[in-house]
């Protein structure tokens, strides 16, 4: 026969084999709650991030849009005012103007690209600013035009960067272009002409290739910085 004494050691090591289950699967359900805590908070934060991020893509696509369609009306209005031969003046070769195109693989690449690309043509609008005070009369409407397209693209550069931040908030912020823009030397008046001209135009394709930029990055960065804030 099982003494006394044994039956209660039996049952208690039963007992503390119970409660050794009960605390396991405490600790197992405490973890787990912990961890959709956590799913919870990240979509949160990142539910929070993605509406901001979508209201600053699209206030910058507008004003790239707005930029863009601002420099085709310029570049229209600097031709009528240069005289006659207007049309033959942007097919001279102009150097150091900035490139058109857009670089990089990733869309942070490309919108760095567009940031630094940007801040080297705003110099070389105020140089024909510069130039065609001294060449237009001082109620020109080019005059005026062209400075207030100066202001316009530095707001764009600035909605860009605020952009850049909401979108990649883990990668180092836009660096402004590296050294200075070379501008060009003292020109007689038909290559300032020539030069204004080249300039316009081509900021006017780069502006264009940015708004099909920014159009692609529609349902795409934002959604993209989501889905990383999710995992």
């Amino acid at each position: 026969m099982i003494s006394l004494q044994f039956a209660r050691e039996i049952e208690g090591r039963m007992n503390g084999h119970v409660e050794n289950m009960h605390f396991k699967q405490s600790i197992a359900t405490l973890l787990s709650f912990l961890l959709l805590m956590g799913v919870h908070s990240t979509r949160t934060v990142g539910a929070r991030r993605n509406p901001a991020c979508k209201t600053s893509l699209q206030r910058t696509f507008r004003l790239a849009k707005l930029v863009q369609f601002e420099a085709s009306d310029v570049f229209k209005t600097y031709k009528e005012s240069q005289g006659e031969g207007s049309e033959f003046l942007c097919k001279a070769p102009v150097n150091n103007i900035p490139d058109p195109n857009i670089y990089g693989l990733e869309a942070s690449e490309r919108i760095s690209s567009i940031y630094t690309q940007l801040q080297s043509f705003i110099p070389h609008l105020k140089r024909v600013y510069e130039q065609q005070r001294d060449l237009q009369l001082p109620s020109s409407l080019l005059l005026a035009k062209l400075l207030g397209f100066s202001d316009k693209s530095w707001d764009l550069a600035l909605a860009i960067n605020d952009f850049y931040c909401l979108a990649f908030p883990n990668l180092p912020p836009l660096e402004p272009a590296g050294g200075p823009t070379t501008l060009p030397p003292p020109l007689n008046v038909f290559q300032q002409k020539v030069y204004g001209c080249v300039v316009l135009k081509t900021y006017k394709e780069f502006l264009t290739n940015v708004s099909k930029e920014f159009k692609s990055f529609k349902g795409k960065v934002c959604r993209r910085m989501r889905t990383n804030a999710l995992i």
